[in-house]
């Protein structure tokens, strides 16, 4: 079954920029879309941003849009999201997440912390 890792996070203070990616493997079909949760402490799992494997069409959280971007390269089978004016708020572990077919896979996460 795939396999996803993600990588980028970090410490890193308000109001700055992280990258973070999601390498995808184990699978040879097509996937349907990947995108990214997040989980605080003592906090529910959140969905943070998706983008589909098809059209490129993409979905942001209230809290993150405008600020963070999603970008994927179907050939790579490679995720991004693109941070940016962080908030303490957004302090949390996040995790990537592959849809092939009716399943959901997740990585093991990469945990981003922002504080001053």
């Amino acid at each position: 079954q795939p396999h996803l890792v993600e990588s980028g996070g970090g410490l890193v203070q308000p109001g700055g920029s992280l990258r973070l990616s999601c390498a995808a493997s184990g699978f040879t079909s097509g996937f349907y879309a990947i995108g990214w949760f997040r989980q605080a402490p003592g906090k529910e799992r959140e969905g943070v941003s998706c983008i589909s494997s098809s059209d490129g069409s993409t979905y942001y959280a209230g809290s993150v849009q405008g600020r963070f971007t999603i970008s994927r390269d179907n050939s790579k089978n490679t995720a991004w999201l693109q941070m940016n004016n962080l908030k303490p708020e957004d302090t949390a572990v996040y995790y990537c997440n592959l849809r092939l077919g009716s399943n959901d896979y997740w990585g093991q996460g990469t945990k981003v912390t922002v504080s001053s």
